[in-house]
């Protein structure tokens, strides 16, 4: 056998044996929650008239936001954002869920809620329940909410973050205010196919 046939031949065993390197998984444009934990679960009254709960939307991908119904700048931003992320999506939004938790109970009940979320888009549910229980969901989920003075009486200072929630109930991610519908899309997007 010749060098020449004997090179030939050692490079194409080299080539077959070579393993292709894994391409890095596209990463998400928000924070990511390392490693994923379970997020905690909740009983709310819902603003479509059942009990709200994380566990209803398993097999969804969720966005969980805090707000109240009274706010004028920064949750009306928010939810527009949410609603041209799910336009977005096309189809694919059936599987995509939004959940609006109250920081306003006093002035918050759930038809309130419900009128208000309908005026973005009607599949999105909004939770509401006593100050006390609702304080301890803001504090599992790392929120804060103060109210302060104002012209119309008060408002509440709150964080403003969305929750990224995938189908088996896992926080993934969270999305800081001010970010795009297209990042959201585009992590929806990723978590819809794991």
């Amino acid at each position: 056998m010749n060098l020449l046939k004997l090179t030939g031949t050692a490079l194409l065993l080299c080539a077959a044996l070579q393993v292709p390197a894994a391409s890095p998984a596209t990463p998400l444009k928000a924070g990511v929650f390392e490693p994923p934990r379970q997020a905690p679960e909740f009983a709310l009254r819902g603003s479509d008239g059942s009990v709200l709960k994380l566990a209803r939307y398993r097999g969804k991908v969720v966005m969980l936001a805090f707000g109240f119904t009274h706010c004028t700048e920064v949750c009306p931003i928010t939810l527009a954002t949410l609603v041209q992320a799910r336009k977005a999506l096309g189809p694919a939004a059936e599987a995509v869920q939004v959940l609006y938790i109250t920081v306003d109970p006093e002035r918050d009940d759930a038809a309130r809620m419900k009128t208000y979320l309908a005026a973005f888009d009607p599949s999105f549910v909004g939770g509401t329940g006593q100050a006390e229980t609702l304080a301890a969901v803001r504090t599992n989920y790392g929120i804060v909410a103060n109210k302060v003075a104002s012209k119309a009486g008060y408002a509440v200072d709150h964080s403003s973050s969305v929750y990224l929630i995938d189908r088996a109930g896992k926080l993934r991610a969270m999305m800081p205010y001010g970010r795009s519908a297209k990042d959201y899309a585009h992590d929806l997007q990723l978590l819809l196919t794991q």
